[in-house]
């Protein structure tokens, strides 16, 4: 593998991965690119990309749309909606990959209880799904039991050493405040 670049502009890159609620409101969101430079950039996005979707039948498989020069892949489930945008130069199949694994590994490790009310709850784990999933945009795994299998295991046991103990209980603390402030 001698002199093997990786070249940044023939792998496959995410813009962003959502998941929102029934109405459009944030419930996990990652954002890979500078496409939306401004917190409210953003919420006008997935409200713009919400409101051109919620209407279709995208519940018993993903639909594709191109939204403001994005490929946008987007499956429903329950009263959570799950998008994965690209450039429009991107290839669809890569990114109804990258959504397929998002949703599989959170209906894994959510247990099948795949709405709203479970997603906040385990936010935690949601969140660390997207890390595994893509990172800076470029897409890590795709396979949703290896993504929920990777985040199971950074959930400790109850024989965990104490330093470790405390993480766990200040990712607990932060995951309640923030659950709190998405409820306001």
């Amino acid at each position: 593998m001698a002199g093997f670049l990786l070249n940044h502009d023939s792998c496959p890159v995410v813009k962003n991965i959502l998941l929102l609620d029934s109405e459009g409101k944030r419930v996990a969101v990652k954002y890979y690119s500078g496409d939306w430079p401004t917190n409210s950039a953003k919420l006008a996005f997935e409200k713009s990309i919400f409101t051109k979707t919620q209407k279709t039948n995208a519940r018993t498989e993903a639909e594709i749309t191109m939204f403001e020069n994005n490929i946008i892949v987007y499956k429903f489930v329950q009263d959570l909606y799950f998008f994965v945008t690209g450039g429009d130069d991107e290839n669809e199949l890569v990114l109804a990959t990258v959504l397929q694994g998002f949703f599989d590994a959170v209906t894994l490790l959510l247990r099948n209880n795949v709405d709203q009310r479970e997603a906040l709850e385990n936010l935690d784990l949601i969140l660390l799904c997207l890390d595994e999933i893509v990172d800076g945009g470029m897409v890590l795994e795709t396979d949703g039991s290896i993504i929920a299998g990777k985040v199971s295991s950074h959930n400790l046991d109850d024989g965990a050493p104490l330093s470790e103990q405390t993480i766990t209980q200040a990712l607990a603390t932060a995951r309640e405040h923030l659950t709190r402030s998405l409820l306001r």
